[in-house]
């Protein structure tokens, strides 16, 4: 199992559990609540009837109390171990008890006249262990009709036995686990599916990042042509560039910012004139002033383009200087983006320890002197406190490597850092 279905699977599994663990409670609690209620309705809708056939609804003629007896002393016993009948206006006409409603009487809550006028009940855990459900019944002649006049009150309480109470836990409890059960398979059939659609997605991202970086590739080549070099020197320092970046702690969009920014720094030369870009002398004032334009035309290129707009920090100020002498906004210090900073150390070294068509490439103890010279003008302090202490495995590196070697060497940084 590779690492991301690794974490995939451990993901699912977690949510599951953790659902599992809050929905069974909670279906246990419910289905309790359903079972209570169920024996209170059926309590209930029994008691109404012997109620009926006893004559004990309407409770206001001579009759009443006698009916109420009869009534509650039938009513207790099958249904209920404590039958308390009152009429319209509050006042206790009859009252039953079984052995186990006396022995619970005496903890049952006390509270004064009944004045309700809807039915209710309440799940009593006793202090002597015993669990009881006590329901409230306004009397109607017709008790579908909630506006009828109210002609009494009854009250029951129902001590729940022993095998009443086991049959409830175990409906409970059946449905708790198949709640729980549920919400384990539901994530173990999700896995293969989510699995299957990152999968899908991770190839199609691979796709548009390597069409991403074919172009990117394309156009550095393009520039480097130009510009009478190979595409080897924008591989050599995007991959510096990473190196020194590694070692300051850059990462994820940072680092892919940055890669794609040093490799395409001058893409913007794609802008300038033939005569002035090949010209083999040294170039005037106002050919140099046009060259500098390069800055701007490269930030024009790479702005709105999406996957490339990260790159406009190192192509728009790649020729800054820590002290502010650079082109094309003099930026001071930090004003300068770190990713700028750190390819203008990549760059230089690169440069100097290069061979071009028109120079022979400067050993690494003379190239490092200018770069310490520089430092503090030029170059970023603390960069080039964390690049001086690789410099010479870098130089080392990439000494004698064929552009195709030094551009195995970017791949692998790439995919690296672009999650390949």
């Amino acid at each position: 199992m590779n690492p991301f279905h690794r974490r995939t699977a451990l993901r699912i599994a977690s949510v599951s559990m953790l659902l599992a663990a809050i929905a069974s409670p909670v279906a246990w609690f419910v289905a309790r609540e359903k079972a209570e209620e169920s024996i209170v309705a059926l309590a209930t809708e029994e008691s109404g009837r012997l109620l009926l056939h006893h004559h004990a609804i309407n409770l206001g003629g001579p009759d009443a109390v006698a009916h109420a007896r009869l009534a509650a002393e039938t009513i207790t016993g099958a249904l209920f171990d404590i039958a308390e009948i009152y009429n319209r206006n509050g006042q206790k006409l009859a009252e039953a008890q079984t052995r186990d409603g006396s022995h619970v009487e005496r903890y049952m809550p006390k509270h004064g006249a009944p004045a309700y006028r809807d039915a209710s009940y309440e799940s009593l855990k006793l202090p002597d262990g015993h669990w009881a459900l006590r329901v409230f019944v306004p009397l109607r002649n017709n008790p579908q009709d909630s506006r009828d006049a109210i002609t009494g009150y009854f009250e029951g309480v129902r001590v729940m036995p022993a095998w009443q109470q086991a049959q409830l836990y175990d409906t409970s409890l059946s449905i708790a686990l198949m709640v729980g059960l549920a919400s384990l398979l539901c994530g173990a059939v999700l896995y293969p599916i989510m699995v299957r659609l990152a999968d899908d997605n991770e190839r199609k991202a691979r796709e548009v990042l390597d069409s991403h970086i074919s172009m990117m590739e394309a156009l550095g080549r393009a520039i480097a042509k130009r510009d009478s070099d190979t595409g080897a020197h924008n591989y050599r320092v995007a991959w510096i560039a990473a190196r020194i970046a590694e070692r300051m702690g850059l990462s994820g969009g940072a680092m892919q910012a940055l890669i794609a920014g040093s490799f395409l720094h001058d893409v913007g030369k794609i802008g300038i004139p033939d005569a002035i870009l090949l010209k083999p002398g040294k170039l005037d004032e106002a050919e140099f002033d046009i060259m500098r334009t390069h800055v701007a035309q490269g930030e024009e290129i790479v702005t709105g383009m999406g996957w490339l707009d990260g790159a406009n920090d190192v192509v728009a100020g790649h020729h800054e200087k820590w002290d502010g002498s650079g082109y094309p906004r003099r930026l001071r210090g930090e004003a300068t983006p770190l990713a700028a900073r750190i390819f203008a150390v990549a760059d230089v070294f690169d440069a100097l320890c290069s061979k071009r068509p028109y120079k022979e490439a400067m050993p690494f103890d003379a190239a490092m002197a200018i770069l310490e010279r520089d430092t503090g003008s030029h170059f970023d302090p603390g960069v080039m406190a964390i690049f001086r202490d690789m410099a010479a495995d870098i130089f080392s590196r990439l000494a004698d490597c064929s552009e195709a070697e030094t551009m195995e060497l970017l791949k692998d940084c790439v995919r690296r850092h672009f999650e390949m």
